[in-house]
């Protein structure tokens, strides 16, 4: 966040952080998307057909980074678990030369936070993700996607509180997706993200705007199995807004890791990735392990 005091108020006294906990800048220096929860395959949807996935998440972070990238002088722990199941349905329906698809994520939180002493947890269901896509195959390695989310606030928030499994305020973000799949040689996908942000009626508070991009780069080290790395890159373009004022806070992240894929090629796959956050901003810096698994049936 710009000033250091500003960074306390929005970071400290109202920690708000949803799904993973992966914490940005924005109020309460959350953010309404799991930064980094895609990995192998984010632009390549099935045929038409109902999927059920499921993400679970672990993250941890004990440092809190001011707008200089220094760590502020604060006792600070965060710890997030999640179980995320989501429901992708792809119809038959073709719209732009696209099929078109829906899915909606649920996200189960177990979330605890300590600053300074003071302890608070919570659990339950999170902020509740809703998507329409359009999905393209371009050839047998190349497929793409495009399309709509929108972040309702369905989750527990009380402005009183440090530990919040809901960010109080809508999101709406426009999602591109791209995978080049190869079970013999590269793989290489991006999920290129913008969030708009609604106000937060109970704190007046407005979050900016957010530009994130997850992804991966990989090589087929067996018909069924691909390694490489992971991670994603973070960057608040607008200031955020208290009373109508601007604030600054604008926060930056960015993340690494290994990160593997085991795949059937009928349609079942698991992918597991380690990411460590460094020149993080306005923001906690931790680490995370993400699991993401397609069932079908």
């Amino acid at each position: 966040m710009t000033h250091y005091h500003a960074s306390l108020r929005a970071g400290v006294a109202g920690l708000t952080l949803l799904f993973t906990a992966t914490a940005q800048a924005t109020e309460g220096g959350g953010s309404s998307y799991p930064m980094g929860a895609e990995n192998f395959l984010m632009g390549a949807l099935p045929p038409p057909g109902v999927y059920p996935l499921l993400y679970a998440n672990h993250y941890a972070a004990d440092e809190f980074r001011d707008g200089q990238g220094n760590r502020l002088p604060i006792d600070f722990r965060l710890r997030a678990n999640v179980v995320a199941p989501r429901l992708l349905w792809v119809t038959e329906q073709t719209l732009w030369g696209g099929q078109l698809a829906f899915a909606g994520l649920f996200p189960l939180v177990d979330l605890d936070v300590t600053v300074n002493g003071q302890h608070d947890s919570d659990r339950g269901l999170g902020d509740v993700d809703l998507t329409m896509a359009l999905a393209y195959h371009h050839s047998a390695s190349l497929h793409s996607a495009f399309g709509i989310d929108v972040i309702a606030p369905t989750g527990s928030y009380d402005t009183g509180r440090l530990a919040n499994i809901g960010r109080n305020y809508w999101t709406v973000q426009g999602v591109y997706a791209i995978s080049h799949v190869d079970p013999g040689g590269i793989n290489w996908d991006l999920k290129l993200m913008y969030d708009y942000n609604f106000e937060n009626s109970d704190t007046n508070y407005r979050s900016g705007q957010e530009l994130h991009a997850d992804y991966a780069l990989g090589y087929g080290v067996h018909p069924n199995w691909v390694a490489g790395i992971g991670g994603y890159a973070y960057r608040q373009v607008t200031d955020d807004r208290l009373n109508g004022v601007d604030i600054g806070n604008r926060g930056q992240a960015f993340a690494i890791g290994p990160s593997l894929k085991w795949d059937n090629g009928q349609g079942a796959f698991v992918t597991l990735k380690y990411e460590r956050e460094f020149g993080v901003e306005n923001r906690p810096q931790g680490d995370s392990l993400w699991l993401k698994a397609s069932l079908p049936f």
